[in-house]
């Protein structure tokens, strides 16, 4: 099943391999866009959406290990795989190293981002992310729904986000976990009806 708004970019100086990698993806039903080199790819509007290049590691120009150190100074989240009839081990152990140094750069900018929370802030954070409305987080932390929109607020502006899709992502980079998903409950004495 593919992802919908996902594009797959295929970026090779060999036009039969453009033809056929790109004949393999809509037949998988991915949609996909090619392009006979890096320049040529990095000239196009950034893809919005969630993107994957497969890309020749030995091309004229640009080649596929220096798109890859151009897109993560760019930082950008495109994620690659690489193809070559000239590969050996140093060059894949050159392109997992960037990939892990994007990733730990991505990791120590979010955890600074998370170190500015206030206690209280963060346990707001946890609990939204598990999906919990304001009136439930409120429910939880025994304080007034509209405390809860303040932390709320200051929280998402602290980090950068402005909805919770993003705020999961950012948490997910970091690997903080949600608070336990708590349940609201309602007491009733025997013979009342709950509400």
């Amino acid at each position: 099943m593919t992802v919908p708004n996902a594009l797959v970019f295929v970026i090779d100086d060999d036009a039969s391999v453009r033809k056929g990698v790109s004949r393999l993806l809509r037949s998988a039903r991915y949609k996909s866009e090619a392009f006979e080199s890096a320049s040529a790819f990095l000239a196009r509007e950034q893809h919005p959406g969630p993107a994957c290049l497969i890309v020749d590691v030995r091309m004229p120009g640009i080649n596929g290990m220096d798109l890859q150190e151009t897109l993560i100074q760019r930082r950008r989240e495109e994620q690659l795989v690489f193809i070559t009839g000239h590969g050996d081990i140093s060059m894949c152990a050159q392109a997992m190293k960037a990939e892990q140094r994007l990733r730990s750069a991505d990791k120590n900018k979010t955890q600074h981002l998370l170190d500015s929370l206030t206690p209280r802030e963060f346990e707001v954070m946890q609990l939204v992310i598990t999906g919990m409305l304001n009136k439930q987080i409120a429910g939880v932390l025994g304080t007034a729904e509209k405390t809860v929109k303040v932390h709320r607020g200051r929280m998402m502006q602290k980090l950068g986000v402005t909805s919770v899709a993003e705020l999961v992502r950012l948490v997910e980079k970091a690997g903080v976990a949600p608070a336990a998903r708590h349940e609201t409950k309602v007491s009733y004495s025997f013979g009342e009806r709950p509400v």
